[in-house]
């Protein structure tokens, strides 16, 4: 059985109260690991050592030094694939070919993006009425921020804001979900391995309600970027205001992917599948509400149910599993008791809402692929993100309606639209209430593009240059040149 200690200020260490618990593979339900329980005592040991790193040898390097080891790590992440893909897998739960041609290559992608970056142009000069002086703009680094992982994508999600945190000059004390540890922990032994001073990274484990709590409210993290739920990312909110706390926060969704009768019909099929069931639709951005027109909506609904049921759930080590297991006992409990609510209030159950039967899923938290049609908007399945592999679809008349239905919603984190008419499309992006909208495909992730939330779902965005600016602190310089005194009227 592997062992995970907390990584502080360099080194690899118990947590200071000697607790550990244990990490479940989704897949068997079996233990694989033993994981330090860190405290509030090694949060503050970890930002201490953030801090003095800032004010030291971290802070010292050139953006072409951080550059070297950010690109150092991201080689490291493709050498150690293999590794990290196995430890994703066993995890989360996810297919193991799913962690090893997503989750591993997008998270070095990433990572080798953050280090071309370290020098990204920012900043701005602005005219004066006055020729004396000149005004000018600096974004320049908080020194420790903290990070908090939610435990569908771990190792992206911690690149993310590691990478970002650390190519701007900053520290970085994170926190990963306590089901999901592992590959973060590795992530801070590349770290190590590539020379990173000591302190620039810590990684503290532990439940959320002592190490996050912490972590939020220590007076030397100024900046904390977190992505998970809407209700935890409240929570942070609330307790960032003892310190005035900066956060970036990425919330849930509710995301409709809106199919219109004009549309490729293969592209959109294949759209709806692939926007429910990445990560099992263990996604915050997954389109789960599927909204299709009336003339096609039929056609639709048994092409996705046939899709679905072509899909082959197994265990996630398989290479031949498509769509491998629930993240936890909890959240597989959380999905079915959704699905019991689905079919209670009425909802067509065409497809899935069971535990899959066999030996191999013995031990393990299996849900079939679930599709409900025949929804209204009001429904809890189609008001509440399940994050699970449950799609609802609702039917509409035109595209007013279709703006209506997608728009009535507390979440505004994605979007999907299928159509071929370019007018149309103008329209919908424009009057679609997300941060993203995605236009003939779903579900594509660059470093280069930016990722916001609006309303619920969060404040700010994550990746792309936008991204890149949660990480810094605005400040303006006004300064004289002409050599004059500053003089008083009628003096």
């Amino acid at each position: 059985m592997r062992e995970f200690k907390l990584f502080i200020n360099g080194e690899f260490c118990d947590a200071a109260g000697g607790e550990t618990y244990e990490s479940i593979h989704p897949g068997t339900g079996e233990v694989v690991a033993s994981v330090a329980k860190g405290g509030a005592e090694d949060v503050a040991r970890a930002c201490a050592a953030a801090q003095a790193a800032f004010d030291g040898e971290w802070g010292a390097l050139s953006s072409a030094e951080r550059a070297g080891i950010l690109g150092t790590v991201a080689c490291m992440i493709e050498r150690d694939a293999e590794e990290l893909a196995e430890l994703e897998m066993l995890d989360v739960g996810k297919p193991i070919n799913e962690a090893t041609n997503i989750d591993v290559p997008v998270a070095a992608n990433y990572l080798r993006w953050y280090s071309q970056m370290t020098n990204a142009p920012m900043g701005e000069t602005i005219p004066l009425p006055n020729p004396a002086n000149i005004d000018y703009s600096l974004w320049q680094p908080y020194g420790v921020c903290g990070g908090i992982v939610p435990w569908n994508f771990p190792l992206f999600l911690a690149v993310l804001k590691i990478g970002g945190a650390l190519a701007t000059g900053n520290c970085m004390v994170i926190k990963p979900a306590g089901i999901t540890p592992m590959t973060t922990l590795k992530l801070a032994e590349l770290f190590a391995e590539a020379n990173l001073p000591e302190g620039a990274l810590n990684v503290i484990t532990g439940p959320g309600a002592t190490v996050g709590e912490a972590l939020v409210t220590d007076p030397r993290v100024r900046m904390v970027s977190f992505t998970g739920s809407t209700a935890t990312g409240r929570r942070i909110l609330e307790l960032a205001t003892r310190n005035i706390t900066d956060v970036s926060i990425e919330l849930g969704g509710k995301s409709p992917n809106i199919i219109f009768a004009d549309a490729d019909f293969d592209q959109a099929v294949a759209g709806a599948v692939f926007g429910i069931l990445l990560n099992n639709g263990q996604n915050c951005i997954a389109g789960s509400r599927l909204l299709v027109e009336e003339s096609i909506y039929e056609d639709v609904v048994d092409a996705v149910a046939s899709k679905l049921a072509s899909l082959r759930i197994g265990q996630p080590a398989d290479e031949s599993t498509q769509l491998g297991a629930i993240v936890s006992r909890e959240q597989f409990g959380k999905i079915m008791g959704y699905i019991e609510q689905g079919k209670a209030e009425g909802a067509r159950l065409v497809h899935g809402s069971k535990a899959p039967e066999g030996e191999q899923f013995a031990g393990g938290f299996f849900i079939e692929p679930t599709l409900f049609a025949d929804v209204s908007n009001q429904m809890t399945i189609a008001r509440e993100e399940i994050f699970g592999p449950v799609l609802v679809a609702i039917p509409f008349a035109d595209e007013a309606e279709a703006l209506r239905i997608a728009n009535d919603t507390p979440y505004g984190l994605g979007s999907g639209v299928f159509t071929t008419n370019a007018d149309r499309i103008e329209r919908m992006v424009r009057g679609l209430q997300s941060g993203t909208v995605y236009v003939n495909t779903y579900n594509q992730v660059y470093p280069q593009s930016p990722f916001p939330g609006w309303k619920q779902s969060g404040n700010g965005a994550e990746r792309g240059l936008q991204g890149l600016y949660a990480y810094v602190r605005y400040k303006n310089v006004i300064q004289e040149v002409s050599g004059a005194p500053i003089g008083w009227f009628g003096a």
